[in-house]
């Protein structure tokens, strides 16, 4: 992309405004704690805003939509709370090319439920287990600048079984202390739009502060992004017999095709 990404990202933020211990670890919420280390390891490479669930609309009107190439996703205990004209609203623009990157708990929005078709629900248990995130595809772009493996000392456990589609691009499997594994970086493309899922991020642990997580969000932020001249969703369209041939809506004919199609202008 030759401009800097425009990146929202998106937070519940009522963890932060009613537990003192999540408000203690984020005490500016975990949204902007996010946004702080996009900026840090994107830089003049990206221009970050975030919104919020108590915001008019979300905080995702039409015109925020419009300017987010990446929008990131982080909810929790409110998923019911989020209108389904916003999440309509949401699911149009990333088939029409917007980047979608979903953490954590994400997993169980509306949105993220409503891209993958499945239930996306999945193993849990929260006692301080050690994660350790091992890079299963090292030549990624997420992957990239990520030591082998990310060690996390305290996180949420997630573990299989994960009702998710098969991903496309399988990045990252976790490992926890009580043996279970999970699928913890997946990529995924639906319409035009790319979505990456990262799992570490429990509101009960400084997981946003870790450098090597906040460097795969950013690596996922800038992979999701797309150089689309517009955004526009995939169309259906109905071709006669032999449009095809004479180059009807076709940008990049192969010479054949561009040879009929400049004697058919001719005739």
């Amino acid at each position: 992309m030759t401009r800097p990404i425009r990146v929202t990202v998106w937070g519940e933020n009522r963890h932060e405004k009613h537990d003192e211990s999540v408000a203690r670890i984020y005490p500016d919420g975990m949204h902007n704690t996010i946004a702080e280390g996009i900026r840090e390891n994107l830089g003049t490479g990206a221009v970050v805003r975030t919104a919020t669930l108590d915001d008019p609309e979300h905080g995702l009107t039409e015109e925020v939509l419009a300017e987010t190439d990446v929008l990131t996703w982080w909810g929790h205990a409110a998923h019911g709370e989020v209108s389904d004209e916003v999440v309509e609203r949401v699911h149009r623009h990333v088939l029409s090319g917007m980047g979608l990157v979903v953490l954590h708990s994400g997993h169980w929005s509306k949105i993220f439920v409503k891209l993958m078709g499945t239930s996306c629900t999945l193993r849990w248990r929260s006692e301080e287990d050690r994660e350790l995130v091992w890079t299963v595809d090292p030549t990624h772009p997420i992957a990239q600048g990520v030591p082998q493996p990310i060690d996390i000392p305290a996180q949420e456990m997630y573990g299989e079984f994960f009702d998710i589609p098969a991903p496309d691009e399988l990045v990252f499997i976790s490992s926890f202390s009580g043996g279970e594994v999970f699928r913890s970086g997946c990529t995924f493309r639906r319409g035009h739009g790319r979505i990456f899922y990262f799992s570490p991020g429990d509101q009960e642990y400084p997981v946003y502060h870790h450098r090597d997580v906040r460097r795969v969000i950013a690596n996922g932020v800038a992979w999701a992004a797309t150089d689309r001249a517009e955004r526009s969703a995939p169309t259906l369209l109905r071709y006669e017999t032999g449009e095809f041939f004479r180059g009807a809506d076709y940008a990049h004919a192969a010479p054949e095709i561009a040879d009929a199609r400049a004697a058919a202008e001719q005739a």
